[in-house]
């Protein structure tokens, strides 16, 4: 079906508009980075009439970014592993096997997903509580306790995706596999999980994406020590001045390993994302 003159204009408008609605905060982003802090906090302007990079040097002095960038590495990588671990098994369990409880489990899952996070921050936090007075495990203010924490929303929509990913793999695999001797784990491990490959990069690319740019939840759960980036970029706000071209800077730092590793593994995100949500 060829489309009209007047369908063609209309559609490329809403796609100028839509990308000058995207590029236009980025541009503002990239170039107040650009500026000595004097020429962000006077006058506006499109292009940076001193042009510094100084900002993103300065960055990492004003406040211990290294230290809450490898924080951040470090949480959202455990979260991100053990994410996907617990969901491929969880997963191929609710797709390939019946029980008891099945229509309430995976409604039980999917229903999580209908509440605010902040709904959960108070429980959370006297659960972690109450951890430590019974039996002196320590949780909040720790990585372990925000690795935790991350598991509890992110596992449930990824054992959701990837239970309707491998309800697209057809059942024939399984039992080809056990025809030739592997057992159900073997099964999954050598057969069904390289056929999931595009559902569990976006898994993990999910997974990976919550724990890096959550904010709640880790300004409550940690200390200046295991601090993340999220939390940390608001300390470039003192009380006596607000370093906004360093804020830039560091936020295009902090984007920087999320847009890496989309950009790397996009067909396989958006593959996984449309799999999952059609079977």
């Amino acid at each position: 079906m060829r489309e009209s003159t007047g369908f063609k204009v209309v559609r490329i408008l809403v796609i100028a508009v839509l990308a000058a609605f995207v590029a236009l905060p980025l541009y503002i982003m990239i170039s107040s980075s650009l500026k000595p802090l004097q020429d962000v906090q006077g006058d506006f302007t499109w292009w940076p009439t001193h042009l510094t990079i100084s900002p993103f040097l300065d960055m990492w002095k004003t406040v211990p970014l290294g230290r809450y960038f490898a924080n951040s590495i470090i949480v959202s990588t455990v979260a991100t592993v053990f994410s996907l671990i617990i969901a491929i098994f969880a997963s191929y369990a609710v797709s390939r096997y019946s029980f008891h409880g099945h229509s309430a489990f995976t409604t039980a899952i999917l229903s999580t997903q209908m509440f605010p996070g902040v709904l959960f921050l108070l429980p959370l936090f006297m659960i972690f509580s109450n951890i430590n007075t019974a039996i002196g495990v320590q949780l909040v203010g720790t990585r372990g306790g925000l690795v935790l924490t991350y598991l509890t929303f992110s596992l449930p929509f990824s054992i959701w995706m990837l239970s309707g990913y491998f309800n697209g793999i057809p059942r024939e695999l399984d039992d080809a596999a056990k025809v030739d001797g592997c057992g159900p784990l073997t099964a999954l491990l050598r057969v069904v999980l390289p056929a999931a490959r595009p559902g569990v990069v976006a898994v993990a690319i999910y997974s990976f994406m919550t724990s890096w740019g959550e904010v709640l939840f880790a300004s409550v759960m940690t200390t200046d020590a295991n601090r993340t980036l999220a939390v940390g970029l608001r300390l470039y706000s003192t009380q006596t001045a607000v370093y906004w071209n360093q804020i830039m800077a560091a936020s295009l730092a902090v984007s920087v390993p999320v847009v890496i590793a989309f950009l790397v593994l996009q067909r396989s995100f958006v593959a996984g994302l449309t799999a999952g949500a059609v079977k």
